[in-house]
């Protein structure tokens, strides 16, 4: 359980950073695309990890696999989607877009997760 509460500080706290410099220190660097593009991976960032951080409290009074299985497609979606968009607006290395899609595919699998754990707490 230590380790979600680490996973959830840091990517709050990566969350707000960047969304801080890309409206302050980084809006005289960067071109309009890419602060939206910093500013849309750490929303979702944080969105993300606002869930993790219910469902941690949530698996404290009814530990569940499903609810393992939420946190972990969030935080490697975070990691994917977030990640990625961070490294390419920094980097432009090209490949990095393609992974992308493969973090927006694990949220909404998260999501479905979240779905499936409700049908079968609802029996």
């Amino acid at each position: 359980m230590k380790k979600i509460w680490i996973f959830i500080a840091t990517s709050g706290a990566l969350a707000v950073s960047m969304g801080a410099m890309s409206a302050h220190m980084l809006k005289d660097v960067l071109v309009p695309l890419d602060i939206a593009r910093i500013q849309t991976a750490a929303t979702y960032q944080m969105y993300h990890t606002l869930i993790i951080a219910v469902l941690a409290v949530y698996q404290q009074h009814n530990p569940l696999k499903a609810i393992n299985q939420s946190q972990w497609l969030f935080g490697l979606g975070i990691v994917f989607f977030s990640g990625s968009l961070y490294l390419y607006t920094f980097s432009k290395i090209h490949s990095l877009v393609f992974i992308t899609p493969i973090g927006g595919l694990l949220f909404i699998l998260g999501w479905l997760s979240l779905v499936r754990l409700t049908i079968k707490s609802s029996k």
